[in-house]
């Protein structure tokens, strides 16, 4: 009689063991699958403590699995049950239901789980929640607030706004469980911040968040000045706290990807990036048409299409002009194109929110060129095409909601893990706000 159980197995505990027990004692012979890495970032289970290896020693060493296999894909346990000739596949109660299609190829057992142990539980105690607290109210927070919820160890119980009736609402919403208009206050109740203000206050609140020594979550851009940018990353490094840019794009497995195809020499050097990104936003009261918050596209958008560009390119380019078209009414940039040249290559970065044009990024080279369709800064599908067309690649990765889940989880496990930022470099963040710094110098 052939048993098949799957999971994570991190942290191995009581609960893992126990299950892993009572799938032997239901057969003579127990396959266990461990999901890969790959495989638990792309359906969204985030924080796993260990690498797949140490988690399949954690079921090794057990003494319980005759076989053990890894878990890469969706639809695979369908495949290993006919290919291993499976009886019983069994799982833990909290998947209920969840398998029951299975019931076609074999017989599906629910095991209830081990009560009062987790791998959750034991990640929480083993660093503590990460109370982060929340630096404005608009939408943006309250979508990092509903994607938090698929990020094991964090807290966003704590809101910071300039209006009261506003931010109290806001926490009513969202279940929080302090609010106040007092950010000194604010900074005693928690550990890191996420600041989702208007781009020209973000340095404040950030410097002073920084200086108690809290973790700081940034929206892009981080500031309107080079200076400025750089001047935070330095206040971050002597006292010893993680500073991000919430730029969400850098932090999706198949932009990383894409990248480290485009890098890895399979096109060609590369000589041109083309990067989109615009979005039509007619209601001019909001702030992307605030002059006096300094709105319009190059600050609302141009972080995507640079961080993109600096990635593959680099940051020191030669020389750059904007061509911007200005709303007469708001007198806000409405769309600007932008041309960086470097020594052997140029890049454009395209962003409008009165404009509409296609939201796509090509990255051209002398042996052939990446697309990544429309919304390139959602990454989740790229292709690398060649003159000989039967040389095309393909590829997929899954990219969930927002995805902001993942940008909050890395900025966790640098904090727990003492480990820098690698998906936005110090040095770009600043090259960013350079660009921004530039463009609001000339042309406001």
């Amino acid at each position: 009689m052939k048993i098949i159980t799957y999971g994570t197995f991190d942290l191995f505990h009581e609960g893992h063991y126990n299950i892993l027990k009572r799938a032997k004692e239901l057969g003579d012979y127990l396959i266990v699958g461990v999901t890969s890495e790959h495989y638990d970032k792309g359906r969204g289970k985030l924080n796993v403590s260990q690498s797949l290896v140490e988690r399949i020693d954690n079921v090794k060493n057990s003494g319980l699995a005759d076989k053990i296999i890894v878990e890469e894909y969706d639809g695979q346990k369908i495949e290993d049950i006919k290919k291993y000739d499976i009886d019983k596949f069994v799982i833990g109660s909290d998947w209920l239901g969840k398998f029951d299609y299975l019931n076609e190829y074999c017989e599906v057992i629910y095991l209830e789980r081990t009560k009062g142990v987790s791998s959750t539980q034991l990640r929480n105690q083993k660093h503590g929640i990460l109370n982060i607290g929340c630096v404005g109210a608009g939408r943006i927070a309250k979508r990092m607030i509903r994607e938090s919820k698929y990020v094991s160890g964090i807290n966003f119980d704590v809101v910071f706004g300039r209006t009261e009736e506003h931010i109290k609402e806001f926490a009513n919403d969202n279940d929080m469980e302090y609010y106040t208009t007092d950010f000194d206050d604010f900074l005693n109740k928690v550990d890191a911040v996420y600041i989702a203000t208007p781009q020209n206050s973000h340095y404040e609140y950030a410097k002073k968040a920084l200086m108690v020594k809290k973790h700081v979550l940034c929206e892009k851009p981080m500031t309107l000045s080079e200076s400025e940018t750089a001047e935070l990353f330095d206040l971050a490094r002597k006292n010893d706290v993680v500073l991000y840019e919430a730029i969400k794009t850098t932090f999706a497995q198949a932009f990383k990807r894409m990248i480290m195809y485009a890098k890895s020499g399979i096109i060609g050097n590369i000589r041109d990036v083309d990067a989109t990104f615009t979005k039509l936003i007619t209601d001019k009261s909001l702030r992307e048409y605030d002059i006096n918050i300094k709105g319009g596209s190059v600050t609302e958008l141009i972080t995507y299409p640079l961080i993109a560009i600096f990635k593959l390119l680099g940051t020191d380019y030669n020389d750059i002009d904007f061509y911007p078209y200005f709303d007469s009414q708001t007198g806000v940039d409405v769309f600007t194109k932008i041309i960086l040249h470097y020594d052997d290559a140029i890049a454009s970065a395209n962003v409008g929110i009165g404009v509409k044009k296609e939201g796509e990024l090509v990255i051209a080279g002398t042996k052939g060129y990446i697309y990544v369709p429309a919304p390139w800064w959602k990454t989740e599908y790229f292709e690398i095409r060649f003159e000989n067309q039967n040389l095309n690649e393909k590829y997929f990765f899954k990219y969930d909601d927002d995805g902001l889940r993942y940008e909050l989880t890395d900025f966790y496990i640098s904090i727990v893990n003492g480990t820098p930022n690698t998906a936005v470099k110090n040095r770009e963040s600043i090259a960013i706000s350079k660009v921004i710094e530039e463009f609001l110098d000339t042309y406001y």
